[in-house]
């Protein structure tokens, strides 16, 4: 074949590139963000936002089997993910439009004509057959950018549902850390109020062996006797805590409600480094802000689609094909039949419609701009917070690791003073009482560290979604149906099966697949 077009075929590739130049509305442009210069806490020393998993930094082997477990079989993953093939096909449906549309129709009637309808046969003959094969072909020619814009519009609003999918990911892992963490720290408090139960209740027989031999009085005895109800009291509410963060933790993982497993304890987990990253890197990390300004791109493409509407809809049509009155003949050249043609289609008046069209697509675009603005500074927001609950938590443990050793020395000497017959045993009662008290609180505050380190990751983002992605990605998808009380597993695929592979037709830049923040879908 020659590489060099012929006159007639390099003149309709011109005429087809210059009328694909053509295109009606705004072209996108970034708007610009008013980024702070720096966080209210500077963490200068601190190690930058990895794409690692995070939490494998824990070191509990446990906590990253609960989160590998998540990802692979979360119902709302699940749903995130049965979305982005949505939107991925709903792109196959809007390119569709860039190719001619061809089809077939074939017939065959028999007929019977009446001799006393007007134009009937009254000489001929009543009844005859009808048989037909036609294709046909139509092409809109995609001459004002209509077409290109609601294919620009659709691909952006694929991206976004991707970049959606992205945020469930962030939360779900935050969600069962956090969880986890939760569940550690009320499992601490518990073994810190049994053990306390147990020390009171020894008290208490004790006590009651002394009333009998008269050595103390009842208001002694009844003081002894509080101070065991209260650590009673304190038990079945942690209880209750634990089986219910047990079974909303059950569920992020796709599971019927049931015990969780455990790892280390909650004075074991290791503290990762604190992320500290610039604003900047925020807006290219954070999946939220990517998905609201991927439906900027939708909302501003959607303009040119609205004013497409005032220009004419230009198409050519043809058709080829057989009709004959005798089967034998259907397939004879003097039974074909053909025709080739365009039509042009265009409003006069509209009474206003498509000017409203315009307006509206205009007005949802200012939605969109405003959103995407107050998404960024929410996440400049939610990072400051997190980074300021992390340092004033930190600080707050250290006192309450202090106040708990005051106070255990407080104990420890009250009880002395006692023995030595310095005081009475409402000294001990009451240090005992503000000791069970500060360690509950350093347990909770202990948890509220976890919580900021884990809130601080989940507000920066960062490239572990994608390294989180792939576990989610590596299931089968739908998942098999589960069998009568049975909790469904999603055994790893051969071949990732996840959203990437039905969307590769947005793939080609960038290696996670995702467009860079601004560039169009073309």
């Amino acid at each position: 074949m020659s590489s060099v077009l012929r006159p007639p075929a390099a003149g309709l590739v011109l005429l087809l590139a210059l009328l694909s130049g053509c295109t009606v509305g705004p072209d996108y442009v970034r708007p610009t963000v008013d980024s702070p210069q720096r966080w209210r806490v500077d963490y200068q020393a601190a190690a930058e936002v990895s794409n690692l998993r995070w939490w494998e930094q824990f070191q509990d082997p446990v906590l990253d089997d609960l989160i590998d477990t998540a990802l692979k079989e979360n119902r709302d993953l699940r749903i995130a993910a049965a979305r982005v093939l949505e939107f991925a096909a709903r792109v196959d449906i809007i390119r569709s439009g860039f190719f001619p549309q061809v089809g077939y129709n074939g017939g065959a009637t028999r007929n019977r004509g009446s001799r006393e309808a007007v134009g009937g046969v009254p000489g001929g003959k009543r009844s005859y057959n009808d048989y037909s094969a036609v294709a046909s072909a139509a092409w809109e020619l995609d001459l004002w950018g209509r077409i290109r814009r609601a294919d620009e519009a659709a691909r952006a609003e694929l991206l976004a549902e991707e970049e959606n999918r992205r945020s469930v990911i962030l939360t779900l892992v935050s969600s069962v850390a956090a969880s986890y963490v939760n569940l550690r720290q009320l499992d601490r408090q518990l073994e810190i109020a049994r053990e306390t139960l147990q020390t009171r209740a020894e008290t208490l027989r004790l006590f009651e062996q002394k009333r009998k031999g008269g050595v103390i009085s009842d208001l002694e005895l009844a003081q002894v006797r509080t101070e065991y109800e209260q650590a009673a009291a304190a038990v079945p509410p942690l209880e209750r805590q634990i089986a219910l963060t047990e079974n909303a933790l059950s569920i992020l993982l796709g599971h019927n409600p049931g015990p969780i497993p455990r790892g280390k304890t909650i004075d074991e987990l290791l503290l990762p480094p604190v992320p500290a990253r610039i604003p900047s890197d925020l807006l290219a990390r954070r999946p939220d802000i990517r998905a609201a300004e991927q439906g900027l791109i939708a909302a501003n493409a959607r303009i040119g689609v609205a004013r497409a509407e005032y220009f004419p809809t230009i198409s050519l049509t043809g058709l080829f094909g057989y009709a004959s009155d005798e089967l034998d003949n259907l397939l004879k050249g003097s039974a074909n039949l053909w025709s080739v043609g365009g039509s042009a289609l265009g409003p006069i008046f509209t009474g206003g419609r498509i000017r409203g069209q315009v307006h509206a697509s205009e007005a949802v675009q200012k939605q969109a701009l405003v959103g995407y603005l107050q998404t960024v500074q929410n996440a400049f927001r939610e990072v400051d917070d997190a980074l300021v609950n992390l340092q004033k938590s930190r600080e707050q443990l250290a006192a309450e690791r202090r106040r708990v050793a005051a106070l255990s020395d407080y104990a420890r000497l009250a009880r002395l003073r006692y023995d030595e017959g310095y005081s009475s045993y409402i000294e001990v009662l009451d240090a005992q009482r503000f000791l069970f008290d500060a360690e509950l609180q350093y347990v909770a505050v202990q948890a509220d560290v976890y919580d900021s380190l884990i809130a601080t990751y989940k507000a920066m983002g960062g490239g572990w979604i994608i390294e989180a992605q792939k576990t989610a990605d590596g299931v089968d998808f739908p998942p098999p149906a589960p069998k009568a009380g049975a909790v469904p597993s999603f055994p790893p695929a051969a071949e990732p099966a996840g959203t990437d592979a039905a969307a590769a037709g947005y793939r080609g830049q960038g290696g996670d697949g995702v467009l860079p923040a601004g560039e169009q879908a073309r």
